[in-house]
């Protein structure tokens, strides 16, 4: 059997191309791979460091005990995570990169495809939100609840669009403050949440928390702009307690009195940045 000249034209360019990125990943020293990495977070405002890192067999890096942070704090820590070149799809004209990770006993999968067109897609299954110093640093929280997320984005900046969506069970938010002022502790049944990505900007579509006696709502949305944690913060948080609830937290309440819209119903402005964010 003849093999097509196309394909061995593509099969020995891909090889070449292999041969160069592994010969050049090879001379580059893990530490100044690590260094890369945290220049570009860097960028954006976030803080990096990581316990060990590397390259990884083939063409990828690996790292464990990944902390990304702000000045305030930790907001992600992964006790493992890899990347890794898919060598299949350079063979059609896609650079392609796996990815996958460990944050306690959740997971994290995905791909990321850088050219010709930018677009990540990621699962992440079984997270506990209280393995996620995010809520502590940003909010001063104490969060329970086991999350799954699902993510689809095609294209960066501002012209991404995709969605992203979520959903919890057995969240417990406790200890809850934007700015100074406090929010209500609470355990809640159902937590769901879409955001969607799209002309410059991340939206709100839905995003609510159902308890036995406070159904949350927040609906707003952000402008995509670098450094992303300094992004302008535009939501609404809605409280609708039911009146056994409001007496048992009723001096958090009455911290709230001047949100309250109509009997049982606050309406809260949440500005400030992502990193910051602050009530109205």
């Amino acid at each position: 059997m003849t093999i097509p000249r196309p394909v061995i034209i593509a099969a020995a360019s891909t090889g070449g191309v292999l041969l160069f990125l592994l010969l050049s990943l090879a001379f580059i020293p893990d530490r100044a791979l690590e260094q890369a990495v945290a220049r570009t977070l860097t960028a954006d405002g976030f803080t990096f460091k990581a316990v060990a890192f590397g390259k990884a067999f083939p063409l990828g890096l690996q790292g464990k005990r990944l902390e990304i942070g702000t000045d305030a704090g930790p907001i992600l820590v992964l006790d493992r995570a890899a990347i890794r070149l898919k060598i299949l799809p350079l063979l059609t004209g896609r650079v392609t990169v796996a990815l996958d990770g460990r944050i306690g006993a959740g997971t994290i999968n995905g791909t990321i495809t850088v050219a010709p067109q930018k677009k990540l897609e990621l699962t992440i299954r079984d997270l506990s939100l209280g393995a996620v110093p995010f809520f502590a640093t940003v909010a001063g929280t104490q969060a329970k609840g086991i999350a799954r997320v699902s993510t689809t984005i095609q294209g960066v900046g501002s012209g991404a669009k995709g969605t992203m969506q979520l959903q919890v069970r057995g969240a417990e938010l406790n200890g809850i403050k934007i700015g100074e002022t406090p929010l209500p502790d609470a355990a809640y049944r159902e937590v769901q949440g879409m955001l969607r990505v799209g002309g410059g900007r991340a939206s709100l579509e839905s995003f609510t928390l159902q308890g036995d006696g406070l159904y949350v709502r927040l609906k707003g949305d952000m402008p995509i702009s670098a450094p992303l944690n300094a992004s302008p913060l535009n939501l609404t948080l809605e409280l609708m307690p039911k009146p056994e609830f409001l007496e048992r937290q009723k001096f958090v309440f009455l911290l709230l009195v001047k949100y309250l819209i109509s009997p049982g119903h606050y309406q809260i402005p949440i500005r400030g940045t992502l990193a910051k964010p602050l009530l109205q």
